[in-house]
């Protein structure tokens, strides 16, 4: 089936509609008309306002808070797609919730990031493009082809006219080292680490870091940011040991609970967030600049569609 006959079609649901409209200005195409809706109990609908027959079809949805919702909702449009008889299904999941539990670390708890990878691929998804995912190993859960983009390049862009050869990347942990050398790489910066323990989820005890920071500017470098506790606890740490300025950058702002406030009053000069996850009114402050992954994802969805390497875009 020659999917370039069938045109490339954009459909969002309503967890990101911005992102999505931004994606389809790159591309030079109109949004897809679908409402996506409820009924009066709260049940969700679907209705596909345009023909989608063999079409190559992108569907743009996080599933951010409120998580179920927005997860039912790409379910949905997936089995609508799939009834329609597109050429072909792509889940764009900017930001891929329940991704924290992605295995086992104690008997009887679930593996959500599995649950949510067989109920997409259920529902009828042909590939999955998704940007800095909680764990690389969630990509093999899937038995469908997964574009992992990366979101380090575009913060890593932001801070070149910023930084300076007195400047050292830090990773707030030893699971995100990888993330902050890519990082460094782009800037030809050093490293250094923060080791700490974590009692139980969303609280962080910072212990140690690891490198040269003293007299230093530092950029945080992360994934996700939740309640910002390990993130701004982490910057306090990197300030009594010396740091000149931090600034920190993540590329999904969950911002739950009290994560605003605790960025507003911590030390962080400037933290830099992606547009993965839309960020509410009530959470813009002066210390958080949004810079947009809209040409990341459209350039993937053009190779996609072309049939051409999306490697480049994540090597």
């Amino acid at each position: 089936m020659d999917l370039r006959r069938g045109g490339i079609k954009v459909f969002s649901g309503n967890a990101n509609r911005k992102l999505a409209e931004n994606i389809c200005k790159e591309l030079n195409v109109s949004l897809g008309r679908c409402e996506v809706g409820q009924f009066s109990d709260g049940e969700i609908f679907v209705n596909i306002d345009e023909t989608v027959r063999g079409s190559d079809v992108f569907i743009i949805q996080p599933t951010c808070t409120p998580v179920n919702e927005n997860l039912m909702e790409v379910l949905i449009l997936l089995d609508a797609f799939k009834r329609a008889s597109a050429g072909r299904i792509n889940a764009v999941i900017p930001y891929y919730g329940y991704a924290r539990q992605d295995r086992k670390t104690k008997a009887r708890e679930p593996i959500t990031a599995k649950l949510v990878a067989d109920l997409l691929t259920v529902a009828g998804t042909d590939r999955v493009v998704s940007m800095d995912l909680h764990a690389g190993q969630i990509q093999g859960y899937f038995n469908i082809p997964v574009d992992h983009l990366s979101g380090v390049p575009i913060l890593a862009e932001y801070f070149k006219n910023i930084v300076d050869r007195e400047t050292v990347i830090v990773s707030p942990d030893l699971g995100g080292v990888t993330r902050a050398r890519n990082f460094a790489n782009l800037l030809d910066l050093p490293i250094a680490i923060i080791e700490k323990r974590r009692p139980k989820a969303n609280v962080s005890e910072v212990m140690n870091v690891i490198g040269d920071i003293e007299g230093k500017n530092v950029v945080i470098v992360d994934d996700i940011i939740d309640t910002a506790g390990t993130i701004t606890k982490a910057a306090g740490v990197l300030k009594n040991f010396g740091a000149k300025s931090v600034y920190a950058c993540a590329t999904h702002p969950v911002l739950s609970g009290p994560a605003v406030k605790r960025i507003d009053e911590s030390v962080i000069e400037r933290f830099i967030i992606t547009d993965t996850i839309p960020l509410a009114e009530e959470n813009k402050i002066d210390k958080i600049e949004v810079v947009s992954v809209a040409p990341i994802f459209a350039e993937a969805i053009k190779r996609i569609h072309d049939n051409e390497s999306v490697s480049i875009l994540f090597d």
